[in-house]
């Protein structure tokens, strides 16, 4: 085979590969922008704003993000992120001693049984003492749930934003692969016109000496 064919073969090939390159690029660029752009979208009809600096309590000024974001609406994965972990998350752990929606649920039912047994013995004082604990049990209860809720919600904002922003990450990646591979098969393209079409692609050179002994004989 001649070297000149082999350059264009490995060229065209090169080419072909770039532009499978570039496609899986741009797919990848469309994705992220759909990501980031729906994220936004969703960010931004709940119409959540940071406090603003001067309101923010010792405890909210102990997170760096809480100072970084305040004042400013919630529209980005980050800022999701920040505000379901060290906004909602801190008020969370201020109450019910940081019990779990889930966890509240057993002193709730507890408190349920002897509010029962309490009124079936006709013992008032006791009734409106444990009715005044079931309702700020459930009172908590039902705060915990929304936060938690909430914090949910935001919080897979954040992990559908971080597919996005892997997407960026990698279409970047693969544009420089596309690129590089173009150059390899245009230097290839210009070698195989700059090498004459004799050029053989790995000659086999006679061995040393055969030369001289068909000469002999």
């Amino acid at each position: 085979m001649k070297r000149r064919t082999l350059d264009i073969l490995f060229s065209v090939g090169g080419l072909v590969l770039a532009g499978l390159l570039l496609v899986a690029g741009v797919v990848l660029t469309s994705n992220a922008s759909f990501a980031n752009n729906y994220v936004a979208d969703q960010l931004s009809a709940q119409h959540i704003t940071f406090k603003t600096a001067d309101t923010l309590t010792a405890e909210e000024k102990a997170r760096p993000c809480l100072v970084e974001y305040a004042g400013q609406n919630l529209t980005t994965g980050k800022q999701a992120e920040c505000y379901a972990n060290d906004f909602i998350g801190l008020h969370l752990e201020s109450t019910a001693g940081g019990k779990t929606y889930a966890e509240l649920g057993v002193p709730q039912a507890q408190l349920r049984s002897q509010l029962a047994e309490a009124q079936k013995a006709g013992n008032t004082e006791q009734v409106a003492a444990l009715q005044k604990q079931l309702n700020d049990v459930t009172a908590q209860r039902e705060t915990v749930f929304k936060g938690e809720t909430l914090r949910g919600l935001l919080l897979t904002s954040f992990g559908f934003s971080e597919f996005g922003r892997k997407a960026e990450q990698a279409a970047i990646v693969v544009f420089f692969a596309a690129g590089l591979m173009l150059l390899l098969a245009l230097a290839g393209l210009v070698h195989a016109f700059v090498t004459p079409k004799t050029v053989p692609f790995a000659a086999v050179e006679p061995a040393k000496g055969t030369g001289n002994k068909l000469a002999t004989a």
